[in-house]
């Protein structure tokens, strides 16, 4: 009788999730870790505020006048009686919500032309070139200064304000999601989906989004990173809503009063630096999800 040799199936090997390789991304690129670790502490910082101060105090004759920092008042206050504590719990709050919304804006409607204009082509991607190539040499800066100035203060909310910035937020991601969508129609698993029979749309959702999936997400940060700035130097010129504790609006609140002149030191310095902490975060996960959606200049372990 034959001997049957048994032949044991070899092992499969687990590929890791989608996690596991963002982390180990993450102690490759030193720079996209810091953005995350300071975008957390920022986070953690407003959350746990929220539920420890009273937004109240944020506002105005809530608290002693020009008090430097102490136990009762971390931050100090300022001129108009408000805890800077509070209104840094605040003001970031309402500086992430301006970001988050016209970014969000800017990026939704940049990614539905950008696909509209190079999958579909034609006259709908001679409008949208033509509009671009219009609007981008135009300061945005101006464009923004012009918009707010000439509202009424009174009409001037954390919601308008995030519009304003979010007017021309689509520009960039526009022509960004554009150039990648004419590169990937091109290739050869579009082709072939094209001839199974497989709707534009289908291509769209199921083929071509899901590859441009790190290019979105990294349009996104960048124009939270364009937005947050935008807020904040409209607030700084005075053409935020002046009641809110925006940190642009503290700044400039500081400076209308001479807080340095007259020793108030804490009163601006605190909410700069806040702004430098969200700006170099933000930015340090922008460059970090850059360099992880263009493979040319992705690094290696």
């Amino acid at each position: 009788m034959a001997n049957i040799t048994m032949v044991s199936p070899s092992p499969t090997i687990s590929q890791p999730s989608n996690v596991v390789l963002f982390f180990r991304y993450l102690r490759r690129n030193k720079g996209l870790a810091l953005g995350v670790i300071i975008l957390v502490a920022l986070f953690l910082f407003t959350v746990i505020g929220l539920l420890v101060v009273n937004p109240k105090h944020a506002y105005p004759l809530s608290a002693g006048l020009k008090q430097p920092p102490s136990l009762k008042y971390p931050f100090g206050t300022d001129f108009f009686g408000r805890d800077l504590l509070a209104a840094m719990v605040v003001g970031m709050w309402q500086t992430a919500f301006i970001g988050l919304l016209a970014g969000g804006i800017g990026t939704l409607v940049g990614v539905v032309l950008g696909f509209t204009s190079a999958y579909f082509g034609g006259w709908i991607d001679a409008a949208v070139r033509t509009v671009c190539q219009i609007l981008t040499p135009i300061p945005v800066l101006l464009i923004q200064v012009v918009v707010a100035g000439s509202l009424d203060k009174r009409d001037v909310t954390i919601f308008t304000m995030a519009l304003i910035v979010a007017m021309l937020a689509w520009m960039g991601p526009t022509l960004v999601i554009r150039a990648q969508v004419m590169t990937m129609k091109e290739r050869q698993f579009v082709a072939v989906a094209k001839l199974s029979g497989v709707s534009d749309m289908g291509i769209i959702f199921r083929e071509i989004l899901p590859n441009l999936l790190p290019f979105i997400a990294a349009a996104f940060v960048g124009q939270v990173f364009s937005a947050v700035f935008a807020s904040f130097y409209l607030a700084v010129l005075g053409l935020g809503p002046l009641r809110e504790p925006l940190l642009g609006n503290i700044i400039w609140a500081a400076q209308s009063q001479g807080a340095f002149f007259n020793g108030w030191w804490w009163w601006p310095l605190e909410p700069a630096f806040a702004m430098i902490l969200i700006l170099g975060a933000l930015a340090l996960v922008n460059m970090g999800l850059d360099e992880l959606a263009n493979p040319r200049v992705r690094r290696s372990e």
